[in-house]
């Protein structure tokens, strides 16, 4: 501390760094923290406290805001399940002008209505966010992400797929191979039902207890109780109540339970193509198979060859049907980028199952609208959608309906939260740094500072 006149650019009044180091000290607050700073400062040999860096980091003034045209608007995790903020970002400058407490309604509305200059508010399905956009600018347009939109209808394709598989593992598991034995009973197709049983014949643990639940889950919901109350009843967690309870069908559920690969399926054909050498015993097998990456016990592989027994030979090794997610996948990927061989299996799915046939036709027509954006089409798109029976995609068409104008706005203008994302990965990124150990207040000085 000085006590005498100061020298410019050297010293200041009642200040115990020089303008110099501060401002060093600051650089490495903004940069790293307050631990990781503290242990940086050292080895270059400055001693200095972490709440001192972080003293550094809140004295620093905030850059004005100024005029804002287009704000992108979205939440992230302070403590993932317990506290949240909102993020501010001005899509034009490409940097963040706030961070708001938490993710309701009322902070937001009340920061928009000190900023009358917005004329569009990107944002992404929140109900909360819709209302602050509307008591707060409500001559501003609202604009639905387009990424949003995709992961919404995506997430309904998922559903429709997972409630129609069975008619996927049918159209795949029927394929009966060239001059099978007539009369040994290793070599009839298994059907759908069949990937429900254990090798001994009985129903698996895991369908029936799906079951179950399923059911004891629809029981108290029609009953009127809410999950909160089942929870407690089954004493099962809020998000395996959430999915049963939003189940269309229990065979969405089962598609899970039946669909499961296994360690020893890449090692299948070997194991087909050896047992018909005439190779019977299981340990020889099972040190083959090992070799070539096989991390499984000689009990996996004796369960497998079980049913071999019986039969001269081995059966061909079955068509595996696709799973959900990766018929999802072909859905939504534009039919050009398809491989053929990808393309083939849609195909079957499509002449296969009408629902799924129907459901890609909806996709394709909904990419296409959103890649040109013509927003005025939703209204057609969604009444051809609701003459088809696609449960999952009538819910999506009731929410779509509810924000119909900020999705007509999302799929006809090229404004999306794609920045806004970018920044909220940018704040994870400062959390992972120690910088969410701070308060709120820290966390939003550290992120407008950085741009």
């Amino acid at each position: 501390m000085t006590c005498a006149e100061q020298i410019a650019g050297l010293s200041s009044p009642h200040a115990r760094y020089t303008p110099l180091l501060r401002e060093q000290l600051t650089s490495i607050a903004l940069a790293l923290a307050g631990r990781a700073g503290v242990r940086l400062a050292g080895v270059l040999g400055l001693h200095v406290a972490k709440d001192t860096l972080l003293s550094l980091v809140r004295a620093v003034p905030d850059e004005p805001v100024g005029e804002i045209r287009v704000l992108g608007v979205d939440d992230f995790a302070l403590r993932k399940g317990e506290s949240y903020a909102t993020i501010l970002v001005d899509l034009e400058t490409r940097r963040p002008v706030d961070v708001l407490p938490g993710r309701d309604a009322e902070p937001l509305a009340a920061w928009l209505s000190n900023h009358p200059e917005v004329e569009i508010v990107c944002r992404d399905r929140a109900g909360a966010y819709a209302e602050s956009a509307r008591n707060g600018t409500p001559q501003a347009v609202q604009v639905a992400d387009a990424w949003h939109l995709w992961h919404n209808l995506g997430e309904a394709v998922e559903k429709t797929v997972s409630a129609h598989h069975a008619c996927v593992r049918a159209a795949f598991e029927n394929t009966v191979a060239a001059n099978p034995p007539p009369s040994d009973d290793i070599w009839q197709t298994q059907t759908p039902a069949d990937a429900m049983l254990d090798v001994c014949g009985r129903e698996r643990r895991l369908v029936t207890r799906t079951r179950e639940r399923y059911t004891a889950v629809r029981q108290l919901l029609d009953a009127g109780s809410t999950l909160e109350e089942i929870c407690r009843t089954l004493r099962l967690d809020r998000s395996t109540v959430r999915r049963f309870a939003r189940a269309t069908s229990i065979d969405e559920l089962l598609v899970k339970a039946t669909n499961r690969s296994t360690i020893l399926d890449e090692h299948t054909p070997y194991l087909h193509r050896r047992w018909n050498e005439g190779c019977r015993n299981s340990a020889q097998l099972h040190q083959e198979i090992m070799a070539l990456g096989f991390t499984g016990s000689i009990q996996t592989v004796r369960r497998y060859l079980r049913p071999f027994k019986a039969a001269t030979v081995a059966p061909p090794v079955p068509r595996p049907a696709p799973r959900p997610r990766r018929i999802v996948r072909w859905i939504m990927t534009d039919p050009g980028n398809l491989t053929a061989e990808d393309a083939a299996d849609l195909k079957e799915i499509r002449a296969g199952c009408p629902e799924l046939d129907a459901v890609t036709d909806h996709v394709r027509d909904f990419a296409a609208m959103m890649c040109d954006l013509r927003g005025d089409q939703l209204p057609d798109w969604m009444e051809r959608v609701s003459t088809d029976d696609l449960p999952a995609l009538h819910s999506l068409v009731n929410g779509l309906r509810r924000d119909q104008d900020a999705v007509t706005a999302g799929l006809s203008t090229p404004w999306s939260s794609g920045q806004v994302e970018g920044q909220v990965t940018r704040v994870k990124l400062l959390k992972r740094q120690g910088f969410g150990r701070a308060n709120l207040d820290f966390l939003r000085k550290r992120i407008l500072l950085t741009r």
